[in-house]
């Protein structure tokens, strides 16, 4: 069965490359992707919705405090089983930084349960009250598409990342209706390097998932803004931005603790209790953490100044200014850990929507506090919406898609100029103490993060030694005779020969000029031993190295060939300069044609 489906598929390449140019056949793969992942954002959203509703249905609201302890860890224990019996013989990773990897490292091959598990993990854990966003398991759900899409038709690597970024593209605008947030996210963290003919695949990718999201999906997620700005209000633009480039460096750090934390606990149930009753407890506490979050920016874009307080058992105190402003910098920062605490508890989800919730929040503290004292009257709907450009652009490093999606999801065109100003100072901010972002720190320390400041590293970063280890030389035990080895010496056509002991231990070279050397001068030729002619070995490279290393101690020792060894000094073969160029080339020219 599955060689016939092969066949089939070879067949319709085949005639399809007779007819359809490839960049025509991109064309109308891009917009298939577009709408399959319109689809998967339509349902991801509309699945979510329904949980929450049901969830939320029929219960006085006094009750439902109580509840709220329990819903979270319920949903984050949901997705840990999914996790555990339906995707076994995959791995499962959540974020962003799993979508980087597989374009710097794995070919943009992006694991085909991706495109169903992320939307059944990601509504399971938000609808329950995970307080992370739906935006990264859809990017990933659509990306997961498109990179499948390309595997089965037999596509090459440019194009598969292509329809990986198209993919993506489409489930920022499927989730958002913003088509044109799409395609700049896209090029933004997945083609930083492109070219203009890549415009019209995402373009057409992402109008078309809007397009089919739209039809099933019609809920607006924001109210529009039209009121403009104002000249005199500049400077408290640049204030907010400040503040929420600092906040940004404060959530990063917080993203590697909150990991840290949850890293140490190794029983994933364990996980699940610890985390899901630290969320309950704060979604108990703050309301406004359950889920995604933007009913409560709703509600402030249409005046509702009091609306992340009402819905707390802290409501009667709503009256007094001074702890509605506390009670929201609270919130603030409770949002933060929730988030981070839902995704290390075992929750799917991102932090894309969390980013435009605390961001619209200071946002909102921030203009509040302005009016209250009198210094200025600023116009608090617009503040908000500055600040979730500026939140997003500076934790995402994404400013464009911080002022595109912004601009497009509220309608505030008309407030490009301070989203902008906002968005860059925030981002600068935040720039100046962490290089990378939470998506891609990890990455870079590991040194598998694609590159194009640094071509030369990127390549490198992208080869394993494994499979560059050469295999088919000699191997000679201590005690072995020579003269009993020297047809198989001969045979190799190899100029070296790797020594080992009894248990595979790696104990030097001989090379082949020195054999033939002392066969010819030594009379006790047939007794010659290999530990005679041992000598020790330059250098050895450990299987795990990078291949930077290697070249480096290549470098250090002018050697052209160095043994492989693993971490119990066991021989596994050796790996030479010629490999090592061979593969590099290969792969600069795959990155040129990704980059082209």
């Amino acid at each position: 069965m599955y060689i016939r489906f092969v066949n089939y598929l070879d067949k319709i390449n085949r005639y399809r490359k007779s007819k359809i140019s490839n960049r025509n056949f991109l064309v109308i793969l891009a917009v298939v992707v577009g709408i399959l992942a319109g689809l998967a954002a339509a349902a991801l959203k509309s699945l979510t919705h329904h949980i929450e509703e049901f969830l939320q249905s029929d219960w006085q609201w006094k009750y439902k405090y109580y509840l709220y302890l329990l819903f979270p860890m319920i949903g984050i224990f949901l997705t840990v089983l999914y996790i555990k019996y339906f995707i076994r013989k995959s791995k499962f990773e959540t974020g962003l930084t799993p979508l980087l990897y597989a374009i710097s490292k794995k070919s943009s091959r992006v694991e085909a349960h991706n495109i169903y598990s992320q939307i059944i993990t990601a509504a399971v854990t938000v609808g329950f009250g995970g307080s992370t966003g739906l935006e990264a398991p859809i990017v990933t759900s659509g990306s997961a598409i498109g990179s499948n899409l390309g595997r089965i038709l037999g596509l090459s690597y440019r194009e598969i990342t292509m329809l990986v970024a198209c993919g993506a593209a489409a489930g920022i605008a499927g989730a958002f209706n913003s088509p044109v947030a799409g395609i700049v996210f896209a090029i933004e963290i997945l083609l930083p390097e492109f070219t203009i003919p890549a415009f019209i695949p995402l373009l057409l990718s992402a109008a078309t998932a809007a397009v089919v999201a739209r039809l099933f999906y019609t809920q607006q997620l924001f109210f529009l803004v039209t009121e403009g700005w104002e000249i005199k209000a500049l400077f408290y633009y640049v204030i907010l931005a400040i503040l929420i480039g600092l906040f940004s460096i404060y959530f990063t750090k917080a993203n590697y603790a909150v990991k840290g934390f949850f890293y140490k606990i190794k029983h994933p149930y364990t996980k699940v209790i610890i985390g899901g009753l630290m969320l309950g407890a704060l979604v108990f506490l703050f309301p406004t953490l359950y889920g995604e979050g933007y009913i409560t920016i709703k509600s402030l874009l249409r005046g509702d100044y009091l609306a992340v307080i009402n819905n707390s058992i802290f409501s009667d105190y709503n009256t007094i200014p001074a702890l509605v402003i506390l009670f929201t910098v609270v919130t603030i920062f409770m949002k933060s850990i929730a988030t981070l605490v839902t995704l290390g508890a075992g929750g799917n989800g991102g932090t894309f929507a969390p980013s435009l919730i605390m961001g619209g929040l200071i946002g909102f503290v921030f203009a509040y506090v302005v009016n209250l004292s009198g210094i200025a009257h600023l116009n608090v709907s617009n503040f908000i919406v500055a600040g979730m450009a500026a939140a997003l652009g500076a934790i995402m490093h994404a400013p464009l898609t911080g002022i595109f999606l912004i601009a497009e999801i509220t309608g505030g065109y008309i407030l490009m100029v301070p989203l902008m100003i906002t968005t860059a100072i925030s981002y600068a901010v935040n720039r100046s103490s962490q290089k990378h972002s939470i998506y891609t720190k990890a990455l870079a320390d590991k040194g598998e993060l694609l590159s194009h400041e640094d071509k030369d590293t990127t390549v490198l970063n992208q080869m394993k030694l494994k499979y560059l280890i050469e295999k088919n030389y000699p191997t000679l035990n201590m005690t072995d005779l020579i003269s009993l080895k020297m047809n198989e010496i001969v045979q190799s056509h190899k100029n070296i020969c790797a020594v080992t002991d009894e248990s595979g231990d790696f104990k030097g070279i001989i090379y082949v000029e020195e054999v033939f050397n002392e066969i010819m001068k030594n009379d006790n030729k047939d007794s010659l031993t290999a530990s005679y002619l041992l000598q020790q070995a330059p250098n050895t490279v450990n299987q795990n190295d990078d291949l930077k290393q290697v070249l480096e101690k290549m470098e250090e020792e002018n050697a052209w060939i160095l043994p492989v060894i693993d971490s119990d000094n066991h021989y596994k073969g050796f790996v030479s300069k010629t490999a090592i160029f061979n593969k590099y080339r290969a792969l600069l020219m795959r990155q040129n044609d990704y980059m082209g």
